[in-house]
Parts: structure tokens; C-alpha cells; sequence
């Protein structure tokens, strides 16, 4: 096998930074990462002094696991996803041979801990999703996705401290308690106003800065959708009189709760409005109260280790680009959090545009890189929002809702049913609308495993396109020469891949051309210059 890759540095001057990113959660941290693989200079200011442990997203989709896989964090997440397989192993009852639940003490109040149906691939609006009606053998969009199965739980909290380390490594500096309250905006380039600091000068600036940004208000650009119409809470609490409560999800006359999987996990949907007060700190009065008003038991909380308020306010900005600044994740996309997919989406955000804003700080990124972060992740941040509110339609406390969930609940108990909404939920299904005729051009490379015992993944750990040679051609190799400057070139046979003959993937791991084995290499030259910029000559071409 051989490996040919270049080198690239900032291109920063006259500026403190090439880019300053506000927020400092896992988009953000993300975005960081991608930027200093590239050689750009970072500053991430975050106003809270420490990760917020908070519940909320308990885990990620395929493509999320894909891009951190691709970076090689695979081995830390694994290691998080099999703790909390543990924990969660550890509070479910087991059932013995005559039929009592076995190997957990019951809480206090006698109620066993509750417990989701076995085998259970997810839900939609709390409809939920059995395993054994899924098949996603006849779909290419299950083919090929690596070892995503093996990183899947994992809690926003965790992914943060292992994006933090990995960003320290990079050298991102790192700054929190400080919070953005400003900037002017030029054509050259961007000065960052923080409160209780000088000003900062950077090229460019991104906005990760959550639903109620602040660059994304004073950039003025427009955040149209939909208004909330419930309330929303999620808790890990400790109460008496739970054996009321059924495990699971649960609709009522008043709207939905959920009890479980894990023991003192609850969660309420209220549809009396958004909450008079988003920013107080959630009280055990204040979920006991909902919980008692939906579930209809007369529960007690006693302790509260950790709560938030959620609305589906649906709203989206109407472009992610204005100038040198640019919105990530919730900064661009606010939704309700049915599904799981707003930190997905976020990290999605994060991938693809990482490598453009870092391809147009140093000088070589083809006219229009930049604005394809918003043509491409735009629709993706559409579908989302509708996926949210097709759930909160479901979960209406009326009698047309109630109709239409027993529909749905029996179109999703077929295998077709299961496997359609598994492949929404997963991810699986996002691509690219790229020119090209391949098949796999526009989708996620599949995870191939070369002849020397590497995979694809192994091969885009630095950032960097990838240009994947698999017949051992010298004449295309040589369409690249002007392009290893940023463009790593990989030479190996793929026995489980007869007929495919090259792959070129963009550095966030999305095919950009593919070619087949027999056929001229149409269109290669044109996908170089249209994701990498014009070839350069002179390069050396000897490593």
C-alpha cells in the first residue's frame, strides 16, 4: 500500500485568530477540531465555566458515529457506549424462569424499576419499534457503514469532555466564562467583542451559540418557522408512588409521559403552551406537578439530580451564511427533541463545514465552497424539523391525533413500517446532491477494508480528502499530482469490492466521484477542482 500526503497551515494575518467560534458544546468543539486539523488558528469562547451535565441527548446517529470514527475517536466512545450498556443492564430487572424480576433491589417505595420492551430499535412519537420487524438487507443505505452499532449510547455531557480533550490536543484554545456580546463585521475580516476582554480580531466568525444566539440575532439574518405549543420536561429524580406509573411511553387526555428506561428517568409533554420561564432552574415542585398532571398518579418527588425545560419551537435561519459569518447547529435550528436528532444535526453541521471554512482561510477553496454549507446542510435541517413536528402531531392529546397514531402505530408494526422509520431515525438515508452519475457519488464512502487489513476510515483521520486507487493506476494517480497538496493518495486492492475501481471522498467523509473498473475516469478532473481548487503544478510528487 502507499500513502501520499501533503501539508497545509492558517493563513491568517493581521488578525488574533483565523476563526473564532462562539459556544463551546459539542458543535462548536467539533467545529474546532475540523478547523485545527486543517492548520487554522482557533479561538472557541463559551460562556458557561464547565460542561454542562444537564440530561439531555443520550445518543447519536450513524452519521454522527461515522464522522467521529473517520477522526479516530472510535476507541473513546466505545468505551462510554459499553458503560452505559453496563449501567443500563445493571437497572433493568431480569425476569427468572417463574417470572419475578431478579438481580435488582426495588426502590423504596416498592415499585420495580421500569423497563422499555425487549429489543427495542427506537420509537416515533413514543410508537415504538421493534427489532424483530426490522430488515435493512435489501437497502445499500445499511451496506457498509463500519462499526457504528459499537459507539451509539452516548450522553451529550460525555461526547463534550471527549471533544474538549481532543480539542486541547489539537491545540484550540479554549476560552470559558467569556460570552460574546458583540462584533462589527468587515470585508476583511471580524472583531469579536467579549464581555470582560479586549476585543479579539479573527477572520472569520461562527455562531454555535445554541436556539437563542447571539450572533445570529445581530447578524439579522431571518429565523422563520413555527411557534411551541407545549411544555416539555426531562428529569432524573428520586420519588415515591411510581409503581402508578406505567413504564415506557404513555399518551393521555392531557398530554404524554415516559418512565424509564432507567430508574428515576421521567419525562412530560404538556400541550397548555411554552413555559412562562425558560431560564429558572427546574424545581421537584415544578415536575411533580406535571408529572401528576399528565400520568394522573399521585406521585412524590424527593430529589432532583438533574432537569430541563423543552419546547418544539420549529424554527430555521433562512440562510447558515452572512459574509464572514456563519451559524452551526442550534444557532441555525431549533426543534423539539423527539427523535434525538438536534446534536446530530449540529455535528453534521460541524463536518461539513469544518474543512470548506478552512479550505477558504488558506487560500486554495473554489469559488462557491463556502455557500455549499448552506446548500447542502439546509434540507437536512428541514427534513428535522418536519421529523419533530410529525412526532408532536401524534402526541396531541385529541381525537384526530389519536386516529392517526393508530394508523401509524400499525404502519410501523410491519417490517416495511419498522425498517422505514429505523432508516429515518438512524440517519442512514443523508446524501449530497453532487454532479455525478455513480451511485455512490453524493452518499456517506462506505466503511471499505482494504487488502493490507485498513478500512476507508483509517485513511481520513488527518482531515484531508482522500483519493482511494484500487486497481493499481498509475494514469490516475497522475490526474492528481496538482492537488497532493491536499489530497491524501491511498493505493489498495478491496476483495469485497469487485469492479469499483477508485473513490475520491471530501474530507468529511462524503463520496465526491466514484468510478468503476473498465471505465474511462470521467469526471475526475472536474470533482478535484470543484471540492479541492484549481492543481498546482510543482508539487512533489515522489512521497
Amino acid at each position: 500500500m502507499r500513502t501520499d500526503a501533503g501539508t497545509g497551515t492558517g493563513a491568517g494575518t493581521g488578525t488574533d485568530f483565523d476563526v473564532v467560534v462562539a459556544g463551546g458544546g459539542p458543535v462548536g468543539l467539533m467545529l474546532a477540531c475540523e478547523l485545527r486539523l486543517a492548520g487554522t488558528s482557533v479561538l472557541v469562547v463559551e460562556r458557561l465555566t464547565a460542561v454542562d451535565e444537564t440530561i439531555k441527548a443520550g445518543a447519536i446517529n450513524t452519521p454522527s458515529v461515522e464522522a467521529f470514527y473517520r477522526r479516530g475517536l472510535l476507541p473513546a466512545l466505545e468505551g462510554i457506549h459499553a458503560q452505559v450498556m453496563e449501567n443500563f443492564i445493571r437497572s433493568t430487572p431480569q425476569r427468572r424462569p417463574d417470572g419475578p424480576p431478579a438481580g435488582n433491589p426495588a426502590p423504596a417505595d416498592g415499585a420495580a424499576p421500569p423497563r422499555m420492551p425487549g429489543r427495542v430499535a427506537g420509537h416515533f412519537a413514543g410508537i415504538m419499534l421493534s427489532l424483530d420487524r426490522f430488515d435493512p438487507a435489501d437497502d445499500p443505505d445499511f451496506a457498509d457503514r463500519g462499526p457504528v452499532d459499537k459507539a451509539a449510547l452516548i450522553p451529550q455531557a460525555a461526547l463534550e469532555h471527549v471533544l474538549g480533550e481532543r480539542a486541547a490536543e489539537l491545540g484550540v484554545e479554549l476560552r470559558r466564562g467569556v460570552e460574546l456580546t458583540g462584533f462589527d463585521a468587515d470585508e476583511h475580516g471580524v472583531t469579536v467583542h467579549l464581555d470582560g476582554a479586549a476585543p479579539v480580531r479573527t477572520g472569520w466568525l461562527v455562531g454555535c451559540d445554541g436556539g437563542r444566539s447571539t450572533v445570529r440575532r445581530l447578524t439579522g439574518i431571518d429565523f422563520p418557522g413555527t411557534a411551541p405549543e407545549i411544555t416539555g420536561h426531562q428529569a432524573m429524580v428520586e420519588m415515591t408512588g411510581s409503581e402508578g406509573l406505567n413504564p415506557g411511553w404513555n399518551r393521555t387526555a392531557v398530554g404524554t409521559y415516559v418512565h424509564g428506561p432507567m430508574p428515576g428517568r421521567i419525562l412530560t409533554v404538556e400541550f397548555d403552551g411554552p413555559p412562562a420561564d425558560r431560564q429558572s432552574p427546574v424545581t421537584a415542585e415544578e415536575l411533580q406537578t406535571s408529572l401528576r398532571n399528565v400520568s394522573g398518579v399521585d406521585v412524590t418527588i424527593t430529589g432532583v439530580h438533574s432537569a430541563t425545560r423543552f419546547t418544539d419551537n420549529a424554527r430555521q435561519a433562512g440562510t447558515y451564511r452572512a459574509g464572514r459569518v456563519l451559524l452551526a447547529g442550534d444557532a441555525a435550528h431549533v426543534h423539539s427533541p423527539f427523535g434525538g436528532q438536534g446534536l446530530n444535526l449540529g455535528i453534521g453541521d460541524a463536518i461539513n463545514l469544518g474543512w470548506k471554512l478552512a479550505a477558504t482561510v488558506q487560500g486554495w477553496a473554489p469559488e462557491g465552497l463556502l455557500d455549499s454549507y448552506t446548500a447542502e446542510r439546509h434540507p437536512i435541517g428541514a427534513w428535522v424539523l418536519d421529523w419533530t413536528r410529525a412526532q408532536v402531531a401524534l402526541m396531541r392529546p385529541e381525537p384526530g391525533s389519536g386516529a392517526l397514531r393508530d394508523v401509524v402505530t400499525q404502519l410501523a408494526d410491519t417490517v416495511a413500517g419498522t425498517t422505514y422509520f429505523v432508516k429515518q431515525i438512524s440517519g442512514v438515508w443523508q446524501r449530497y446532491d453532487l454532479p455525478g452519475e455513480h451511485p455512490l457519488v453524493g452518499r456517506s464512502a462506505p466503511d471499505l477494508e482494504l487488502a493490507d487489513g485498513s478500512r476507508l476510515a483509517d485513511h481520513l483521520h488527518d482531515g484531508r480528502a482522500l483519493l482511494l486507487d484500487l486497481t493499481d493506476d498509475p494514469a490516475l494517480r497522475a490526474r492528481a499530482d496538482g492537488h497532493r497538496d491536499r489530497l491524501r493518495i491511498v493505493t489498495s486492492r478491496c476483495p469485497g469490492r469487485a469492479g469499483l475501481a477508485a473513490l475520491l471522498v471530501r474530507p468529511d467523509g462524503f463520496v465526491a466521484w466514484a468510478g468503476d473498473s473498465g471505465q474511462a475516469p470521467d469526471g475526475l478532473d472536474e470533482a478535484l477542482d470543484r471540492w479541492l481548487g484549481a492543481a498546482r503544478a510543482g508539487l512533489d510528487t515522489t512521497g
